[in-house]
């Protein structure tokens, strides 16, 4: 069967259905599609009939599967025995290079961290006997889960049939153009993937120096051996940089922070012709502590190469951030004595002014009880859901849930369950974390009691019909938000004029600390609506 003639819709081994053509290389076309047996977004090759090289790319993608490396992006399947050969990859979900410098330059130790990491997952699969060959900004990638994936190793080599005779001097110079870009928001060579080209001169395009200003001089030579070799020796002192593994150990000595938050740099000022301005003041810092060939100690949990030590320089962010809260809570809780007394000073002289005006001054009975309000909204009860999950359908879809039903189990007294422990606040490498509640069908929820073990919790109530999300703007469609705030301790939220919907999410956008992370819990979670 063609590829051409396969439309969206069609499902390859009964198990993966084509969703939309993404990109087209000369007979071979990239789906979007969704694995249907584990309900998950996944990226497919097929190929036309006649593709010369299908074999060839099937037999990449399985050697990429046996890379022992999480940057390089998982291979699931690949066939080329049936009626139509394929390869099935992993979706990644997040921003490429290209979108993290759309609006300026990386802060150069954020761009050192990002390439260096590529580097060393481009340096495993040269172990393995296997290259990637075209590197471009759209193929580097931070993930909505907070990491970094290179995409194409293996199989984009062989897509183009790619042979050349010295696979680790290009690969190297690839990830020295990723680093020039992070650094200067410009390719060498010429625009590609949206980004302007870089300014020219006599021997080619300016070193990265003469481009942006303020770059150190280590990390700016670096640059130039990798990206520029030519100018190796001449321009900037020092060999080029022919291998990833060699670009590894030389990043490995100037300072390296993880990616994200990345905060643009002011705009780089356009060189003169002709100028050899040395910029930038080198900075005294030590060498990055490191382990194995410069990467840091990956912590227990959620971790990414580099983030130890950025764990290390963020301490003090984070002592600071709980006095805040400290404050606030006191603040809180002084207001609300505040008006409580002015509350009850408002109750008593307004019964006075009550009891003075009524006849005969007589005050009522002494067993005289106030009556009920009444209300003109539905009767509530406890809704019964049928199960609890955790919720990270920005990240690695794994949020502890297998300790979810310990927050509708009915004991507020017993293990809460938690979420995982970051080292970031949310909002940094994703938006939100949260619990999800099954009601078992579509059900009118007006209020969800939450009862937590801490305070200074950021929450959204979220309410759908449809789970399955894997990216901020489905999660925003498909289970919307209809309540945000701060909760602390247990709170009954109302949901204005009740929502219809089967799974309840109890959304964190911010997280009380644990140690040296932070970390939610939930004691227990009751959902209110209509019987």
């Amino acid at each position: 069967m063609s590829t051409f003639l396969i439309e969206p819709g069609a499902k390859l081994a009964n198990r993966y259905r084509l969703d939309h053509v993404v990109s087209e290389t000369g007979g071979a076309t990239r789906w979007k599609a969704t694995d249907e047996t584990l309900a998950r977004p996944v990226g497919v090759w097929t190929f036309a009939d006649g593709f010369p090289r299908t074999s060839e790319v099937v037999r990449a993608a399985r050697a990429t599967s046996r890379i022992p490396d999480a940057r390089v992006t998982q291979v699931f399947d690949a066939d080329d025995s049936a009626p139509t050969p394929y390869v099935v990859e992993e979706w990644v979900t997040g921003s490429s290079l290209a979108d993290l410098i759309a609006q300026g330059p990386m802060e150069p130790e954020r761009a050192a961290g990002l390439v260096a990491e590529a580097a060393e997952a481009i340096a495993a699969a040269h172990t393995g006997g296997l290259h990637h060959l075209c590197l471009t900004p759209a193929k580097l990638m931070w993930s909505s889960g907070g990491a970094v994936k290179v995409v194409g190793i293996g199989v984009d080599a062989a897509l183009l049939g790619a042979n050349v005779a010295d696979p680790g001097a290009v690969d190297a110079q690839g990830l020295g153009n990723l680093l020039y870009a992070a650094l200067t928001g410009r390719w060498p060579g010429g625009p590609q993937d949206g980004l302007p080209p870089a300014p020219q001169g006599p021997a080619g395009p300016y070193p990265p120096a003469q481009v942006r200003t303020g770059l150190t001089e280590p990390l700016a030579t670096i640059t130039t051996r990798a990206a520029l070799p030519h100018l190796a020796g001449q321009m900037v002192p020092g060999a080029p940089i022919t291998s990833p593994a060699a670009l590894c150990a030389e990043l490995a000595e100037v300072p390296r922070l993880i990616p994200l938050p990345v905060t643009p740099a002011e705009p780089a000022p356009q060189p003169e012709p002709g100028t050899s301005r040395r910029t930038g003041e080198f900075e005294p810092t030590g060498p990055r502590r490191s382990a194995r060939n410069g990467a840091a100690p990956r912590p227990p949990e959620r971790s990414t190469q580099g983030r130890g030590a950025a764990a290390e320089r963020r301490q003090p962010t984070r002592m600071e951030e709980r006095d805040a809260r400290a404050q606030g809570s006191f603040r809180k809780v002084l207001i609300g004595v505040v008006a409580l007394v002015v509350f009850a000073a408002v109750v008593v002289g307004a019964w006075t002014v009550g009891s003075m005006m009524s006849s005969g001054g007589e005050e009522p009975p002494p067993d005289a009880q106030p009556s009920e309000s009444t209300s003109d909204g539905p009767e509530l009860v406890a809704l019964e859901p049928t199960a609890a999950d955790g919720f990270d359908p920005l990240g690695d879809g794994s949020e502890h849930g297998d300790n979810a039903q310990r927050a509708i189990d009915g004991d507020p007294g017993g293990e809460p369950w938690k979420t995982e422990g970051y080292f970031d606040q949310l909002g940094v490498e994703k938006s939100g974390v949260g619990l999800l509640v099954d009601l078992g069908s579509s059900r009118e929820v007006h209020e969800v009691v939450l009862d937590v073990p801490a305070s200074d919790y950021g929450v959204q109530i979220r309410i759908g019909d449809n789970r399955e999300v894997d990216d901020p703007a489905g999660l925003d469609a498909d289970l919307p938000s209809h309540w945000e705030g701060t909760v602390n301790d247990s709170e009954t939220i109302s949901i204005e004029g009740g929502v219809t919907g089967r799974y309840v999410v109890v959304w964190f956008t911010e997280l009380p600390t644990d140690g040296d992370r932070y970390r939610g819990a939930v004691n227990q979670v009751e959902i209110r609506g209509v019987a």
